[in-house]
């Protein structure tokens, strides 16, 4: 960039930490950038300003009039979908596309140049941006203003890192089937200790949760920073399902993007994928668009994690959509994803209450089922100890976190998404309850309450809360007995406005995160840690990343 460039209006120099991974990792952007034929600078600046837009230090508008001309000599079009409010094309203001010079396909290929390796999760430095000084210029917008379409489906999902037990069976379903190159993560799994936390050593521990996680796919941001840096809308939302992707064959590898996000989640595919173009599904491939957006990346472009559009697309069957492959992988299903705009889905379920899926999970497996149920029941006394005395998997316990299942059902306006597990789970609990009922269980009565412990004379939690007859209250309390809920939720760097769609529920990495070795490593599992392992001989001008 020139040294009067409107972009440096506002803006200091590239030197300055401005991501919020951290000083080490913005530096390795910058040495990846310089191994491309494209402006360090450039990108650099652009991704600093792009966070400052989610964060509403500086206006859309602005931020596109400010690159424009920069995108435009350097790239030779910018086809980012804001448009310059002097543009003068008479299709002005948000939503329209900037002036652009279009580059035929095999213009775009003969750009690409070797790059080098993707960048490994070499820290987790969440707090490094707010360590800085704040910037003197106003804020023009207040952060978050970007606001989800409500009636729309967004997809997402709820982790539960309490309960993850750091298996990385996720991991590998994803690669499974998306064919990446090991080390390009994109799904990721670590443990950590921030200062605060510690994590034990991965060979002497009592319990797998005894370790800090974090489990990190692309959070599929409203407002996507990597998004608004791209100069040829490689990098997209797609408009059905809210999923941030990158058309392969629209990506000219300038790795802008990768600068742009602030979770580290983009990797770039360096030499010829491992798995042959020939061995790709095109149903796993193209979208309902006909977008090449899934599965490995061609070479020279970027990826990461994205949603699986084959299955939202119905690729695979209506019994895939609203599916991943690392939610079906998971043992404890502590990945659960869905439509985060429905009430009724997976993700919404267990983030409003953690304690009651949890319990919905657990007794779906155990219980009986509810159509075999009635036959295991002939000629047994209705009282609850011949009941549990007759059939395996019924003791008071489980009934009594049945019927708390039942006190505290909650009808939904909206349907379930399809795909999602939640629901079916309580249709079989619901159905175990019912038939304990119609042998002659009287689970509406006081006694049998009582017997099970949920009437509120006999509770012994902080019963003061819960008013005498609140039946659903006391439930509540029993299913958080058995499986406490967790004491905090959170979004990645929410207060950077980036609008996250993966929500977490458990201990949030602080500002001294590190990463520190799991129950299980990627090596025990066939997989790689860190990208840098494979490519280190052929990365240019970057070594290793300690990612101790």
């Amino acid at each position: 960039m020139s040294s009067d460039d409107p972009a440096e209006e506002g803006s200091d120099a590239t030197d300055e930490t401005f991501h919020p991974l951290g000083e080490s990792w913005q530096d390795e952007l910058e040495d990846l950038l310089d191994d491309t034929e494209y402006d360090t600078e450039l990108g650099m600046e652009m991704g600093k300003d792009a966070m400052r837009v989610t964060k509403g230090e500086l206006s859309e508008e602005e931020f596109h009039e400010r690159y424009h001309d920069d995108v435009m000599e350097e790239f030779g079009e910018d086809e980012r979908p804001i448009a310059s409010p002097d543009d003068g094309d008479g299709e002005g203001g948000v939503g329209a596309m900037l002036s652009k010079v279009v580059a035929g396909e095999e213009s775009r290929r003969e750009m690409l140049k070797k790059a080098g390796a993707g960048v490994g999760f070499a820290s987790l430095g969440w707090g490094a941006v707010d360590q800085q000084e704040p910037e003197e210029e106003e804020a023009v917008e207040e952060p978050g203003e970007v606001q989800p379409d409500e009636d729309a489906t967004q997809w997402g999902m709820t982790i539960d890192l309490e309960y993850c037990d750091g298996c990385l069976s996720c991991v590998t379903a994803c690669n499974a089937e998306h064919n990446w190159d090991l080390g390009a993560n994109w799904m990721y799994v670590l443990a950590f200790e921030d200062g605060d936390v510690e994590s034990p050593e991965p060979d002497n521990f009592e319990s797998e949760h005894d370790f800090n996680y974090l489990v990190r796919p692309c959070q599929h941001c409203t407002d996507a920073p990597c998004e608004k840096v791209c100069p040829t809308t490689a990098r997209h939302t797609r408009e059905e399902g809210g999923m941030v992707l990158t058309d392969y064959d629209v990506c000219i590898g300038c790795r802008y993007c990768q600068v742009a996000c602030p979770y580290g989640v983009n990797y770039f595919q360096w030499e010829e994928p491992n798995v042959d173009e020939e061995e790709l599904s095109p149903d796993m491939v193209y979208d309902y668009r006909d977008r090449r957006v899934s599965s490995r990346a061609p070479r020279g472009v970027m990826s990461k994690c994205i949603f699986d559009p084959a299955r939202q697309d119905g690729n695979f069957g209506e019994s895939n959509v609203g599916t991943v492959a690392c939610e079906v992988a998971c043992p404890p299903s502590v990945i659960q994803f869905g439509d985060k705009n429905n009430p009724n889905s997976d993700p919404s379920r267990y983030q409003e209450n953690p304690a009651r899926a949890r319990a919905l999970i657990r007794l779906s497996t155990s219980l009986p089922s509810p159509d075999e149920l009635p036959s295991m029941l002939e000629g047994v006394g209705t009282d609850l100890a011949s009941i549990t005395e007759a059939v395996d998997g019924l003791d008071e316990q489980s009934i009594m976190l049945a019927t708390a299942v039942r006190l505290t059902n909650v009808e939904y306006d909206q349907e379930a998404p399809p795909g999602d597990t939640l629901p079916s789970q309580e249709e079989t609990v619901l159905g175990v309850v019912s038939a304990l009922q119609e042998h002659g269980l009287d689970l509406e009565s006081e006694e049998v309450l009582s017997e099970l412990g949920l009437t509120v004379d006999q509770f012994q939690g902080p019963s003061e809360d819960i008013a005498v007859n609140d039946r659903e209250g006391v439930a509540q309390q029993r299913l958080e007995e058995f499986i406490p809920p967790s004491e905090n939720e959170f979004e990645l760097l929410e207060d950077i406005g980036t609008n996250p769609n993966v929500t977490y529920l458990g201990q949030e990495p602080g500002p001294n995160a590190h990463q520190v070795p799991g129950p299980t490593s990627y090596e025990d599992v066939g997989m790689l840690n860190r990208r840098q392992d494979a490519l280190e001989e052929e990365t240019v001008g970057l070594g290793p990343i300690d990612s101790s």
